[in-house]
């Protein structure tokens, strides 16, 4: 069977093994767990946020990884917090207008981590800057977040809460146009969003489900059901 391409837009890296120059890079984790799913991910050069569209209609399924943060200009913060970090101009309009193409194309989306961020924002949405440091951020944290029952998230993982491995520290301040929180943290912090009434599939997750999905299968699960989806969109 012929596996659906996903479009995993790469991440600016200042170094990586073996290259000596600046790189473009994805998760390993993150494309693993799409082959294991069945799908066939190809990492896009993060250019040209106008032509976008034309570039991504040729790809089944889009997913969004997880990077760095947003210009907080973008979602209408003029002072940005002291924590802000890895912005990058190029990066954030290739992803606002990848993600924006795929929700108006009703193509199957899957956002990771700064992925649900760029979401947020498109949808018109505002996001905290910072959590607030050591002891309030979810960075290298793994907890459990409780899922919607009539959620994408929770039909696609099979499960009403899972272990969540995350490393962010901002988080939704104001929620987007249309979108709904289906799964929250214990501190109340929203762990993934969806869009009701869209046609293609489309999930958001604040955690990197990619960090656990080898071991944990309720994890592997929602890349399978993104998947499928692509394959059949």
């Amino acid at each position: 069977m012929t596996r659906p391409l996903i479009a995993v837009p790469a991440r600016f890296s200042a170094s990586a093994s073996a290259l000596r120059y600046a790189a473009e890079v994805n998760a390993r984790a993150l494309v693993e767990a799409v082959w294991r799913a069945g799908g066939e991910p190809v990492t896009l050069h993060p250019a040209d946020p106008g032509g976008a569209g034309g570039r991504l209609a040729r790809f089944d399924g889009l997913l969004l990884p997880g990077g760095g943060d947003l210009a907080p200009h973008l979602y209408g913060e003029c002072d940005p917090h002291a924590g802000v970090y890895d912005v990058d101009d190029e990066q954030d309009a290739f992803d606002l207008a990848a993600a924006r193409w795929a929700l108006e194309a009703d193509v199957p989306l899957l956002a990771v981590c700064r992925g649900l961020q760029v979401v947020n924002v498109v949808r018109g949405g505002t996001l905290e800057q910072d959590m607030g440091g050591p002891g309030h951020e979810h960075r290298h944290v793994v907890h459990p977040v409780a899922l919607e029952p009539d959620s994408l998230v929770a039909a696609a993982t099979g499960v009403g809460k899972v272990e969540a491995s995350c490393y962010h520290h901002q988080r939704v301040a104001e929620l987007g146009a249309g979108l709904s929180v289906t799964a929250r943290a214990a501190d109340g912090t929203v762990e993934a969003l969806e869009l009701p009434g869209r046609r293609g599939w489309c999930a958001a997750v604040q955690w990197h489900p990619e960090d656990t999905a080898r071991t944990d299968p309720a994890q592997n699960r929602l890349f399978a059901a993104f998947v499928a989806a692509s394959r059949r969109a």
